[in-house]
């Protein structure tokens, strides 16, 4: 298995870039997984619904079941967040997970830039950052790609992909 991340900052567009590229990359007969990091409580329950009520009722753990789907739901319940090589730990192999956001993790990354969003970039400040996809020109000698250039998305996601056990040796698990 092999990761990449897109990293930037919110706003970059990130989800976007990536739900127009994962087509070009299942084209390929790839298996991609995604993992996306929230930095505020979530939830992919209804309220109300029976697996609400049971993780409200303080359930662990909730899967949910149906003839299309399965979900997981843990509740940490006040423990710490789960590193990321904790997390890919979890997750059936696949040819390619991509990770939105854990910007400041040590994987491989693609910074997403938007000239609207006004903020700076990512890339001179972190080393995990192989390449750019922008909407503006950038100075620098890392790959970059135009956003809406989604076939040089997708490439430029499986070049920089690195392999699961480098991100696990250079985490330390």
């Amino acid at each position: 298995m092999k990761v990449i991340g897109l990293a930037g900052w919110s706003g970059a567009g990130k989800t976007t870039l990536l739900t127009r590229a994962l087509p070009h990359l299942l084209a390929q007969g790839l298996r991609v997984s995604v993992i996306k990091h929230a930095h505020h409580k979530f939830d992919v329950d209804t309220p109300g619904k029976d697996s609400w009520r049971h993780r409200e009722a303080g359930a662990e753990e909730v899967l949910v079941s149906s003839g299309t789907r399965w979900a997981l739901m843990h509740e940490l319940r006040g423990e710490q967040e789960p590193a990321l090589p904790e997390l890919l730990a979890k997750l059936s192999p696949v040819d390619l997970v991509v990770i939105e956001g854990y910007k400041t993790d040590p994987h491989h990354k693609i910074e997403v830039h938007r000239a609207d969003n006004r903020k700076p970039l990512l890339f001179p400040n972190d080393p995990g950052i192989v390449g750019i996809a922008t909407d503006v020109d950038v100075a620098t000698t890392l790959p970059t790609v135009h956003l809406d250039d989604i076939r040089a998305v997708a490439a430029m996601m499986l070049r920089s992909a690195m392999p699961i056990a480098d991100l696990l040796v250079s985490a330390g698990t």
